[in-house]
């Protein structure tokens, strides 16, 4: 009975209505259409790189980096643009290349020929100085009164020129104490080197020096800066009176204490010192510009860029 019972159960079958599909925008349309198009210009731009030739390829890159040079040059306007796509481009690669050639081959030509003049003019700097310098030895050392102060007289070529020395000793001053009178050995000693100056073509920059002891009638205004500064025109006068022309003095100029000869004793007498230097044209552009320019009889130039201005005499 259990039997029949069982295989007389309904079988119930369960049908699943679905539902339409809800209505789409036409949004991925235009998406779609952006994507196609972006496909096609990658693609198409691939083939004009790889049918292109290296050539072609740098004319463009000319033209895009300064289209007006080469505009100038005879490879702009619709025509050359053209000919670039359909491989006359080479016209105006060549052109471009030969006028990057032309300017480069005329600035290595300038820059060799500028430096060949400095060197040059550096050779000629270095020989004319080291004949002074021979020449301002020669002299003090022939000289028997002037002899005795040869160890007061200091000269050294330097990159910027060749520099006199002349130094305070404690026993032979070259000039009275707190004073701008320069003693008689002193003027001996400026007057064979402003002889010496005479037929030199360089410009001279004199500066004098102080030790670092401070002046004793400072309260009144009056310091080291004033007293270096006078020191140093009283030394342009000397030279001046030896018969140097003085259009070729660039500046003078007063250091007081600011540049010690020996810096480990800023009271020592050779710090109290007067300095010439004759400058090579190099050193003479980098003081006075690129153009030399000549001071007017009369001029000078007195005061220390790093200090306040020091005062010269007439």
């Amino acid at each position: 009975m259990a039997g029949d019972a069982k295989k007389l159960q309904p079988i119930i079958i369960k049908r699943v209505k679905k539902g339409g599909h809800a209505a789409h925008g036409g949004a991925w349309k235009i998406a779609y259409a952006d994507f196609v198009t972006a496909m096609m210009a990658f693609f198409l731009l691939m083939w004009l790189l790889g049918s292109t030739t290296e050539g072609d390829k740098k004319g463009i890159s000319d033209y895009f980096q300064s289209p007006l040079k080469v505009a100038l040059q005879g490879g702009a306007g619709a025509g050359a643009s053209n000919s670039i796509i359909t491989g006359g481009g080479n016209d105006l690669t060549q052109q471009a290349g030969q006028s990057r050639r032309g300017d480069g081959e005329e600035k290595t030509a300038k820059k060799m020929s500028g430096d060949q003049a400095k060197v040059e003019r550096a050779k000629k700097d270095a020989k004319d100085l080291a004949t002074l310098a021979a020449k301002i030895a020669g002299a003090i050392s022939n000289n028997p009164r002037m002899a005795e102060f040869s160890s007061q007289i200091k000269l050294e070529i330097t990159p910027d020129g060749l520099q006199i020395q002349i130094v305070d000793d404690q026993r032979r001053p070259m000039f009275d104490s707190g004073s701008a009178s320069v003693k008689p050995y002193m003027r001996d000693i400026l007057t064979e080197i402003g002889r010496a100056l005479l037929d030199v073509d360089n410009k001279i920059s004199l500066d004098g020096h102080t030790d670092s002891q401070a002046y004793g009638n400072a309260a009144r205004g009056y310091s080291n800066w004033e007293l270096s500064a006078d020191r140093a025109n009283a030394s342009r006068r000397e030279l001046i009176a030896a018969g140097m022309p003085e259009v070729k003095l660039a500046r003078v100029v007063g250091m007081a204490s600011s540049l010690p000869l020996e810096p480990g004793n800023p009271l020592a007498p050779s710090n109290r010192r007067i300095s010439i230097l004759v400058m090579t044209k190099d050193a003479e552009e980098r003081l006075l510009g690129s153009k030399t320019v000549a001071l007017d009889a009369g001029e000078e130039s007195t005061g220390n860029p790093a200090a306040p201005e020091a005062k010269s005499s007439p």
